[in-house]
């Protein structure tokens, strides 16, 4: 209902069962009440004004609930529930209308949060369903501004600044909670009227998200953009719309994270249609998806090109089919072909375009990758699509995700710029010159970091000490770095006793570093130890680097940069260690070391910039093996030197325990069957003789399902062996 067709204003204010004013809605509170009245604006006249309490699902008011409104949880109990209200809403605006002799109204609210914030997120979670007047609205702040320039800045005003501002009664003790409100908005809409002022151009919620391609080329403000953390793997982009449900995201404007295995992170960047919803969002902080609380941080444009920008003609044309549900297909057989698919699909689930509603995925000779791309017009062709999820095609079944333009072009991007065999850098061994060897044995006297804010640098970390910086032994700073050399959200600091890692363990644990609580733990060195070179350190205990040699072969090589840290030349060579190092630690070379090595000494202000980096395997699947390069000096004694999976992914573990020592992935996927699992989900561990220690580490797609199987498979047999299953 646009504004060129409506003659009546419904001043709408409502109030939730937790904050109240500027952060309305931030706290996911419900709502408790609904006050309005129509407004004729051609004769100037008012409706009947209609006063509705909302009965919530959770009646626990806040205090600042209770102070500002006077409402009690015992009247809130006798009230309708929010549909009926909803309902009532409807039929009480028509019936009021039809008094006043006009036909149509648009919505005015005291700015944007109510109908934002609080109906369309609650509405949305509740699976009702707004009526269109819901999706217009005139925020009265903005036109108040518009008709008075010089009043305050629309993000300073409120209901009661404008009535002083037009000279307005503001004694709000003489009316009930949402009546003086409405009746003070309505007398600041008359004022604006007499001013000659004309509502011309509502604000507009979207209906539904909009798909579509985006170009690296494009310019994407960074005050638009936002990361959110913490999704569930199997979310899609119309959940993601979901969840900010009440903003309007750009066109295309949801780009889902894939991890180093092609798979979604449980990241997404978001663009929004301009700053103010970005920053409605960020608003959205810890707000929940299901049982999930999702993070939500500001994030820039670069980023959001880096994951969702393309620059492939043959993508862009694939994408160029607007408003098209994307279905992702995985392990497809490498000679399967556009007709195979088509096939596979069948008749009840008709590619958009026919051939031209597919595009396989390939390497950069040409090789296919066993992913594909398929178009379908409608939700109803992608659900049956989607039932086909692990049906058989040839010898291999099949794998079917809902997907997103900006994941087609990750994955398109991913496999035309990497190598053909994912290899990583030459592991670098550390020679460390005596007396600043990293810590050893059970002495507690060390500190892990979890959590760090990914920007953080050494000073941060000092900062965030305070007062213990002083207690840390030299060069006792060791930041954990990812296979991509960035860091990884970990350090360990070595303190100078037991005794201080303890005080700063209970002085800083869960502490806040710029935007994130930092969690810290007190730990032995040799839990340090144990974790810089691959191994977990969890409430089960120690579990050791999945290898035999952890200094020389993957998954457990890492690189350890000391005062003195010694590289031979050919890893120096072939790994650059700008890739490492801030940009502020230039290596320089040094005329003592020997003419075989490259020598990196520190500078004398980088007293703690000891850095580490651990490095997993490559992704290793049932069809690809990937291959990590030694030093020469390390070849023959890392020959025998077997790859394991990579670690699994961020989520639910749970740890088997009781295994046969013969047990591999096959038969763990067995005994698992219907959790939807997949190979490089499990991490088999080893003793420290390298043999199979009778364990391993399992990663499930939810922490709901993590549950399940511990319930349903806990002390079943696996051969002849019964399996104890435990939560990590």
């Amino acid at each position: 209902m646009t504004a060129s067709h409506s003659d009546s204003l419904v001043v709408l204010f409502g109030a939730t069962a937790g904050a109240y004013g500027a952060k309305l809605g931030s706290d996911e509170r419900e709502l408790i009440l609904l006050v309005w009245q129509v407004v004729d604006l051609q004769n100037k006249k008012v409706g009947t004004l209609h006063k509705s309490l909302v009965k919530a699902d959770n009646l626990d008011l806040s205090d600042q609930c209770r102070e500002v409104s006077g409402l009690t949880p015992e009247g809130l109990g006798k009230a309708e529930p929010l549909d009926r209200v909803l309902q009532q809403f409807s039929q009480l605006v028509s019936s009021d209308l039809k008094v006043l002799g006009r036909s149509s109204y648009t919505l005015c609210s005291d700015g944007q949060l109510l109908i934002r914030q609080v109906l369309h997120p609650e509405t949305s979670k509740k699976n009702y369903l707004l009526s269109d007047c819901f999706y217009s609205f005139y925020d009265l702040r903005k036109e108040f501004h518009t008709c008075y320039p010089s009043s305050a800045a629309v993000k300073d005003q409120t209901i009661k600044t404008m009535a002083e501002y037009l000279g307005l009664g503001t004694d709000e003790a003489e009316e009930d909670f949402g009546v003086w409100q409405v009746k003070t908005m309505v007398a600041i809409i008359f004022s604006m009227l007499s001013e000659d002022h004309i509502f011309a151009e509502p604000e507009t919620v979207k209906h539904k998200y909009e798909t579509g391609p985006c170009s690296k080329s494009e310019t994407v403000d960074s005050e638009t953009v936002i990361r959110a953390r913490g999704l569930p793997w199997q979310s899609s982009d119309q959940d993601i719309a979901r969840f900010f449900k009440g903003l309007n995201i750009a066109k295309g404007g949801v780009a889902l994270c894939l991890n180093s295995q092609g798979r979604r992170n449980g990241e997404a960047l978001v663009r929004f249609v301009n700053s103010e919803q970005r920053d409605l969002a960020l608003e959205r902080h810890k707000h929940h998806m299901g049982s999930r609380y999702i993070e939500v941080y500001k994030a820039t444009g670069e980023e959001f090109l880096k994951i969702a920008g393309g620059t492939s003609n043959e993508v862009a044309q694939f994408l160029s089919k607007e408003n098209q549900v994307i279905i992702r297909m995985r392990g497809l057989p490498f000679t399967a072909t556009q007709e195979d698919v088509l096939g596979f699909l069948g008749p009840e689930c008709p590619v958009t375009g026919g051939k031209e509603g597919l595009l396989f995925v390939k390497y950069p000779d040409g090789r296919p990758t066993g992913d594909a791309f398929v178009l379908f017009s409608c939700e109803e062709y992608a659900q049956n699509a989607l039932k086909k999820h692990k049906e058989i095609l040839g010898k291999r079944y099949i794998e079917l995700f809902r997907s997103t333009a900006a994941e087609v072009q990750q994955v398109l991007n991913r496999y035309m710029s990497t190598p053909l065999i994912p290899t990583l850098p030459t592991p670098i061994i550390p020679v460390i010159p005596p007396p600043y060897t990293i810590a050893t044995g059970s002495v507690r006297d060390c500190v892990r970091l979890r959590g760090l804010p990914y920007t953080a640098g050494i000073d941060d970390i000092l900062e965030f000490m305070g007062d213990a910086t002083g207690d840390i032994k030299p060069h006792g700073v060791h930041m954990v770095l990812n296979q991509q050399g960035r860091p990884s959200g970990d350090a360990f600091i070595q303190m100078k006793s037991a005794d201080k890692a303890f005080m700063v363990a209970q002085k800083c644990h869960k502490k806040m570093m710029k935007d994130r609580y930092v969690e810290v733990f007190q730990c032995s060195g040799e839990e340090m130890n144990f974790v810089l070179m691959g191994g977990t350190l969890n409430r089960s205990g120690l579990s050791p680097p999945p290898c035999k040699l952890p200094c020389l072969s993957p998954p457990a090589a890492y690189a350890a940069f000391q005062t003195a840290a010694v590289i031979p030349a050919e890893a120096a060579a072939l790994y650059q260690p700008q890739a490492l190092l801030p940009s502020t630690r230039t290596p320089q070379a040094s005329a003592a070391a020997p003419p075989t090595v490259t020598y990196y000494p520190a500078q004398a202000a980088q007293l703690y910039m000891n850095y580490t980096a651990y490095y997993p395997s490559p992704p290793v699947s049932p069809t690809t093996v990937g291959y990590i390069a030694a030093p020469p000096g390390a070849v023959a004694a890392a020959a025998t030197a077997t790859h394991t999976p990579i670690l699994p992914q961020p989520g639910a573990l749970v740890r088997m325990q009781g295994l046969p020592y013969n047990t591999g992935m096959k038969e763990i996927l067995s005994f698992f069957q219907g959790y939807q699992l997949q190979a490089d989900s499990i991490l088999m561990l080893y003793n420290f003789s390298g043999q199979p220690s009778g364990e391993a580490l399992v990663t499930f797609p939810s922490l709901d399902l993590a549950k399940q199987a511990v319930a349903e498979r806990n002390g079943q047999l696996l051969g002849s062996h019964c399996v104890q299953l435990y939560l990590v």
